[in-house]
């Protein structure tokens, strides 16, 4: 690793929470904020709503984890909408720390492996590339970063997810000391309007 990089986690600039178990850690409710931008047109947007992650269990498909149901309101160029999605979270058969990221109708979305704290991963959509960072900054955050290029895309989609304490699950804490390493998700064409596609 060269000297940024060192100096960078000497001084603790970011921190990642390892999480063993990644569908009890994402059990249960989250508030949600993601910030959207139009790199190519410097349009911004938003989006504002919950996230609820409720069991899944499907057995016609053997299946078995959570149902991420995402909803809220979207605003870009000041014009307000209701924006929802859902998404099918299936326990990995790899461990209990990584999960398979499903659209709502069972196509493949994504791998997400949070053993270390931190995620990266990619989405090819036709001539798009959704590429994004997942990272778990302690129980209760933990965020996303997809940065989506294409012909006709060029966005980046921040969203921050803070634990419902309303909602909150029983989670027990890893049992390894976070990592620290340099810090940092967007949806699909056929997914709804979240200002993810």
């Amino acid at each position: 690793m060269g000297r940024a990089g060192e100096a960078g986690e000497a001084e603790g600039m970011s921190e990642y929470w390892p999480v063993t178990d990644v569908l009890a850690y994402l059990a249960g409710g989250w508030r949600v904020e993601r910030s959207v931008r139009d790199l190519a047109s410097g349009a911004q947007g938003s989006f504002s709503g919950a996230t609820v992650f409720e069991p899944l269990d499907d057995e016609e498909n053997d299946e078995t984890g959570l149902l991420h149901h995402e909803s809220g309101t979207f605003v870009w160029q000041d014009v307000a909408r209701p924006a929802e999605r859902t998404l099918r979270f299936l326990a990995d058969g790899d461990g209990a720390g990584r999960a398979d990221v499903r659209f709502a109708d069972g196509r493949p979305f994504h791998d997400l492996d949070l053993t270390s704290g931190r995620h990266v991963t990619d989405h090819p959509c036709s001539a798009d590339l959704y590429r994004g960072e997942f990272t778990v900054r302690d129980a209760d955050h933990w965020r996303t970063v997809w940065r989506v290029g294409g012909p006709a895309k060029d966005l980046l989609l921040t969203t921050d997810y803070t634990r419902d304490a309303e909602q909150e699950p029983e989670y027990a804490a890893p049992e390894r000391a976070p990592r620290h390493d340099s810090e940092p998700e967007p949806e699909h064409d056929s997914e709804s309007n979240s200002g993810q596609d």
